[in-house]
């Protein structure tokens, strides 16, 4: 062969090679843009379930006093329950309800005809299913208010039942009782409670609220753990924004407790809250009273200067950083806020005798204020 057919072969081969390294480039770009697009749609797909899922969890109407009768017959499976509510317009998807039931491995629902309404969440329709609440009153209730220690509780239980504030505390106190509630639940009391510096176990996670008790005599252990359920279940509504912001459940009451007893208005909270987590940032002592009135067991009208020297864990004078616990049992405007602090620059807040908070950048500014509205000079 000549010199020139070799070199119209070798022409002939490279023209080929070239023509399939540009189909094999074509190829790749359809399979590429292939890919993007089904991973686009099983985002859209995915995003639509979550959100689709956590929307059909939520009441049907949080707002509603409508109470409807539902009859559950003997023998009714969890599915069969769903439809029932779904149909009467107490849950708003049958198999979300059912999938809920399965997940949480809830069981043992009771026939009967109930009084249930638009306005409960799952955990409060499982739960009567599951008691029995047939179309019955309440025997009593106990009310408590937000901002309250775990000693005020043990003295509202007392009052509202047979048992004596002893027996309320010794049982809120027991070491063998606080362990066997970490087992049963595990995802809210966790070692941190268990801490050398914490005072109380217990303290920050008894939800204040309204519960009814459907008998006379229910057991301190009943009383408590309707306190930590709901608990449980306000958490729970938080637990994505938590688990992105790495806030534990100690953590989040821990601030939630100290922002209930700075504040009165949700405006305030959300700022002092603000306030908190810039002096946390820059290593400043947050020095809020409520922690001195709390490290000496005690309640004042006044902090004097002389008290802020006390030696404790919980004195943020003395010691920098939170509390190694809650002062108190915080409602949810104030776990709100500290989930949502307001994005500020303050680092002084100052409370007036009115009422009234003022908020500062500078110490200048902040002792401006209160020279001018508590000392007077």
């Amino acid at each position: 062969m000549t010199q020139g057919g070799n070199d119209s072969k070798k022409k002939l081969i490279m023209e080929k090679l070239l023509e399939r390294q540009e189909e094999a480039k074509i190829v790749r770009k359809v399979v590429l843009r292939v890919s993007i697009v089904l991973a686009a749609l099983f985002l859209v797909v995915s995003l639509g379930g979550f959100f689709y899922i956590h929307n059909a969890m939520k009441p049907v109407d949080s707002k509603s006093d409508e109470t409807v009768t539902v009859e559950i017959p003997i023998g009714t499976s969890a599915a069969g329950i769903a439809r029932i509510l779904e149909e009467k317009g107490i849950i708003k998807d049958a198999n979300v309800f059912r999938y809920y039931v399965k997940f949480k491995n809830e069981s043992g629902f009771m026939a009967g005809e109930y009084s249930l309404s638009p306005s409960m969440t799952f955990s409060e329709i499982v739960s009567h299913l599951k008691t029995g609440r047939v179309m019955e009153e309440a025997v009593f209730k106990i009310t408590i208010p937000e901002g309250k220690t775990l000693q005020e509780i043990t003295h509202i239980i007392s009052e509202k039942t047979n048992y004596s504030e002893s027996e309320v505390w010794e049982q809120l106190t027991n070491d063998q009782f606080v362990k066997e509630l970490m087992e049963q639940y595990p995802n809210l009391l966790t070692e941190e409670i268990l801490h050398k510096d914490i005072k109380y176990a217990l303290e920050g996670y008894l939800f204040p609220a309204t519960y009814s008790f459907y008998k006379n005599d229910p057991s301190i252990e009943e009383i408590v753990k309707a306190m930590i359920n709901k608990t449980v279940e306000v958490l729970q509504k938080y637990s994505g924004d938590m688990e992105e912001k790495q806030m534990s459940p100690h953590k989040l009451l821990t601030m939630a407790a100290l922002i209930e007893k700075e504040a009165t208005k949700q405006a305030d909270r959300d700022r002092i809250a603000g306030v908190f987590y810039n002096r946390l940032k820059i290593g400043m002592p947050l020095q809020t009273d409520p922690t001195v009135l709390y490290a000496q067991g005690r309640h004042k009208e006044r902090v004097y200067y002389k008290d802020l020297g006390i030696d404790d864990p919980y004195n943020t004078y003395k010691y920098p950083g939170l509390t190694p616990g809650p002062i108190a049992n915080a409602g949810i405007s104030s776990i709100e806020a500290a989930l949502y602090p307001e994005k500020t620059d303050y680092l002084y807040f100052l409370a007036t005798p009115s009422g009234e908070v003022l908020f500062s950048y500078t110490l200048d500014e902040h002792n401006e204020k209160k020279a001018r509205y508590i000392t007077g000079k």
